[in-house]
């Protein structure tokens, strides 16, 4: 079925609407590339739209209200939003959840050292990544080191005009002939991902003297110390910003798309619709590109924990009431999908992919091998969505994730569903995805903030 192009459904208010949420978009993808700069935005954003923290609203111990606007922050790199609705919460959600981080190059824990007059950072690369795409290339130091006493130093490095950025060295073309003949996997390895942090060696050293003077520069700028490095989460990822893409202006091409792109169309729709019955929810989480493990992942129970202590403060808390919101609430799983790249057109199904442009993208199934890991949505719920989508006006498309054979990926909507839940993912298309800069439509961007309130909204 062929469905039209998102761009020749505007008027003049519509590409204004367009216009001001992408840029705004921009301006979030630039200031927000780690987890943590994400939840400490989005933690500004709520507050100035009235969302008041869990820990406060326990502290006061009043039983919530219609209209109560709620945010809870998990370990600085997860958060929740809740806009309680009239019904009682049992009677389930409609529920946005997208996820926060993105492929890039970690720290190690004992990072820093010399080879040759050079001083380097060792990293370990984190999620799915094509490891040849990150040399070269100018990128910067973004995140947290905490010390012993328990301070937080701040570390963003390679943003602002007069910073430095850094960069991982390839070969050269004159000596690499061996290199050439390798697979695309191995022709830069993971050990080889090495950040080159500096040159100059500090006088009356006997040995690592470039080592010395890095260490002398953050102990001067930072108050860091070797031994810091141990208690730190340093992520490694390209400098610069967001930009507008194309002669026509008409998409972005920026680092982190996947997922902070329905990560942010999630949170404004949230923050711009006010819950009538139902309560709604934003779920924005971490550790997606890697399993969705650990505390700060969708496999935690911090969100069920969450709920748990809303349902609490009503007095009246039991375990099957808690059961029963999840069982009853429904959900977007906000996450991106591939785009058809006409240029590599021999892994996609034209009947079956997201174009740019074509609106939001609903994934009934994921997985890889025969839906192997795959959440999908029963037929039920997808014409429930159908009519949400057409009475809203939205612009959408149904999509897989390539051909059956070629591959494929997941999302949390899985694990959502384990709840009981009704799930289907549902985001932008985006070109390049997991590559060190990714390209989305501005239109999609539009479709999926539109599409998000109307669920919302339902």
């Amino acid at each position: 079925m062929k469905r039209k192009n998102a761009w020749e459904t505007y008027n003049a208010e519509d590409l204004q609407q367009l216009t001001d949420l992408n840029k705004s978009y921009i301006d979030f993808l630039t200031t927000c590339k780690t987890e943590r700069e994400c939840v400490e935005e989005s933690v500004a954003m709520a507050k100035k739209a009235g969302y008041v923290s869990l820990e406060k609203v326990i502290e006061n111990g009043k039983p919530l209200k219609p209209g109560d606007k709620i945010y809870g922050v998990y370990m600085n790199k997860a958060i929740a939003l809740f806009n309680i609705g009239t019904a009682p919460l049992e009677d389930g959600m409609n529920i946005l959840g997208a996820h926060i981080d993105s492929p890039r190059m970690d720290l190690k824990q004992n990072p820093l050292y010399e080879s040759k007059s050079m001083a380097y950072f060792d990293t370990h690369y984190y999620g799915g990544i094509k490891k040849y795409q990150w040399v070269t290339l100018p990128l910067a130091i973004h995140g947290v080191v905490v010390k012993k006493d328990g301070t937080t130093v701040k570390i963003n490095i390679g943003e602002k005009e007069n910073d430095p950025v850094f960069c991982v060295t390839d070969l050269l073309i004159h000596l690499a002939s061996k290199q050439m003949d390798k697979k695309a996997a191995t022709v830069v390895e993971g050990e080889n991902l090495d950040l080159l942090i500096g040159s100059i060696p500090l006088k009356d050293e006997e040995k690592d003297k470039v080592k010395a003077g890095v260490l002398q520069i953050l102990k001067e700028q930072y108050d860091i110390e070797d031994d810091d490095f141990m208690s730190a989460e340093l992520e490694v990822v390209p400098a610069g910003s967001a930009r507008e893409m194309g002669l026509d202006k008409s998409m972005v091409l920026s680092y982190g798309q996947d997922d902070r792109v329905c990560a942010y169309t999630s949170l404004m729709a949230m923050l711009d619709v006010e819950a009538k019955e139902r309560t709604t929810c934003c779920l924005l989480v971490d550790k997606e590109e890697i399993g969705s493990v650990g505390a700060t992942g969708m496999q935690s129970r911090f969100f069920e924990n969450m709920l748990a202590e809303l349902i609490n403060l009503n007095g009246d808390y039991s375990e099957l009431k808690l059961k029963r919101a999840l069982k009853n609430s429904m959900m977007l799983s906000s996450d991106v999908n591939a785009a058809f790249d006409p240029l590599y057109k021999d892994v996609f199904s034209n009947q079956s992919s997201s174009y740019l442009g074509g609106g939001v993208v609903f994934n009934k199934f994921t997985g890889r091998a025969g839906k192997s890991g795959s959440n999908d949505a029963n037929a039920e719920y997808l014409a429930k969505i159908r009519k949400i989508m057409d009475d809203g006006n939205v612009t959408f498309q149904m999509s897989e994730l390539g051909k059956v054979d070629a591959g494929g990926g997941g999302t949390i909507a899985y694990i959502m569903a384990l709840y009981g839940m009704n799930v289907i993912d549902c985001g932008v298309p985006v070109l390049s995805m997991h590559a060190p800069y990714e390209v989305t439509s501005k239109a999609d961007v539009y479709e999926a903030y539109k599409s998000y309130k109307v669920f919302l909204a339902e």
